[in-house]
């Protein structure tokens, strides 16, 4: 009886834990980079930029099953240019109650990064030391529901190299 006793209080106490509520498209938040400033015509991981934003979907649907699937995109403010990442798989077993958690893309300065300057691409000119530009961010999942879209903060591309 005095095990009963103590049992009773745990188990009303898990019966009131309700499982989170996520709508079924993706819902995005952007949460930060590592660095605001990349220099242009340098290669490498020494010089990328790491973004991280969350994610929650209700119906766990993200990544896809195809890994040439594109999921990420990444579109540059200044042309529209389209970079696009993909989610690793992610198991929809346990995924009824829906998923959460953060996303890191790096950005690699091979992409294309650089700088516009009057309709001319990736220039280094002493009149222009630095351009400047922000990614908006979005998701889509298996069902093709796009997330909402975010916008990191502005990126500053040294001009003139290192």
């Amino acid at each position: 009886m005095r095990t009963l006793l103590y049992l009773l209080p745990l188990l009303c106490l898990a019966a009131c834990v309700n499982p989170p509520d996520f709508p079924s498209e993706p819902v995005i938040t952007y949460e930060g980079m590592n660095k605001s400033q990349i220099y242009q015509f340098t290669n490498g991981p020494l010089d990328s930029i790491r973004i991280q934003f969350s994610f929650t979907d209700g119906d766990g649907d993200l990544s896809q099953i195809d890994s040439d699937s594109i999921d990420i995109f990444l579109t540059d403010s200044r042309l529209g240019i389209q970079t696009p990442f993909s989610i690793p798989l992610i198991p929809t077993e346990g995924t009824g109650n829906g998923i959460s958690g953060d996303i890191f893309i790096t950005v690699v300065n091979t992409t294309g990064i650089c700088c516009i300057f009057n309709n001319r691409l990736c220039i280094a000119d002493e009149s222009f030391p630095v351009d400047t530009f922000s990614y908006a961010i979005q998701i889509k999942d298996r069902a093709g529901n796009l997330s909402n879209e975010i916008r990191t903060d502005p990126i500053e591309i040294l001009c003139l190299g290192q």
